[in-house]
């Protein structure tokens, strides 16, 4: 097994977004390799305490030992879409402020038999909890035709996604789909050829697409950005950095709602929802990457953050 390595993203600008008080009770939805978590800790004094949820169980590990010098921390090997109840459980229902990076970690990507990423050959999987049955070779294997052209076209905003869809279902056809780097040349036929050679890496939207599929990542996502909204006491902030525009754009409507008065459809007439404003937004426009950070970690390109604070 590799090393569990992750470049946190916006590290400082997620952190600062906190406005970390040293006795507060912060949480990390996403720990990883304990980036975000270890900078959490080392700004927390006495009395603050750190809650680091992942439902990576490797993730989880990785942060134990990085964060062993820290005894303000509690682990939880959990979904974050669970995090409401877990925490519940402990005795705690507000916290001043929750951090959540939705990026796939670079270990992930990086480790072959993870299945994420069609730079490296290894078993179709994706499963960031390989506790959980669905994997990328059932997606990829057993989905009709018409669903795979759905999710690649809606999760991965490809314009092939028909063709992609089609190429998969005569491909497994002959034999199934057990590898990444089969998928990647399944996905790379429909493609001519100077797109491929002029663009590269033209699997990336159908792997994201299967990725967000097989982790159920955006049908839990509203849920538990509402939930985190809910778990924070007057004065706190979530911050959460997103990857790509299906993301950005549900934070970025789950925090309008929630510093919006009247959610009422534009026509009506009169008000007739009886929302009130819970908070307000930090960041009007999303806080981005550096060129510095973006030629350190290419990862970091399409980051976005964004920070809401309770009222």
């Amino acid at each position: 097994m590799t090393e569990f390595v992750h470049v946190p993203v916006l590290l400082h600008e997620a952190v600062d977004g906190l406005k970390i008080k040293k006795d507060g009770i912060y949480v990390d939805m996403t720990c990883g390799g304990g980036g975000h978590s270890a900078l959490i800790a080392s700004t927390l004094g006495e009395g603050g305490k750190l809650i680091c949820f992942d439902q990576d169980e490797e993730a989880i590990a990785a942060c134990k030992r990085r964060l062993s010098p820290f005894s303000c921390v509690t682990f939880i090997n959990e979904n974050f879409k669970n995090a409401k109840s877990d925490l519940a459980l402990r005795g705690i229902t507000k916290v001043d402020g929750i951090l959540a990076d939705l990026g796939v970690s670079s270990h992930q990507i990086d480790t072959a038999e993870r299945g994420f990423s069609f730079l490296h050959d290894g078993k179709l999987d994706m499963r960031m909890n390989k506790a959980q049955d669905l994997s990328a070779f059932e997606v990829v294997n057993k989905y009709s035709k018409e669903r795979l052209k759905e999710i690649i076209f809606k999760y991965g905003e490809e314009s092939f996604a028909p063709k992609i869809a089609e190429a998969i279902a005569s491909a497994r056809k002959l034999q199934p789909i057990e590898t990444t780097l089969q998928l990647k040349e399944i996905v790379e036929s429909v493609f001519p050829k100077k797109i491929i050679f002029g663009k590269g890496g033209v699997s990336k939207k159908t792997f994201q697409a299967i990725r967000i599929e097989v982790n159920g990542e955006l049908d839990i996502l509203e849920g538990a950005a509402k939930d985190f909204v809910n778990l924070l006491a007057p004065g706190g902030r979530v911050a959460i950095i997103t990857f790509h525009s299906l993301e950005d754009r549900i934070i970025k409507n789950v925090f309008k709602d929630f510093a919006t008065d009247c959610i009422c459809p534009p026509k009506t007439p009169i008000c007739i929802c009886g929302h009130k404003a819970e908070g307000k937004i930090i960041t009007r426009k999303p806080i981005l990457p550096s060129s510095e950070e973006i030629s350190q970690n290419d990862r970091s390109r399409s980051a976005k953050l964004r920070v809401f604070e309770k009222f």
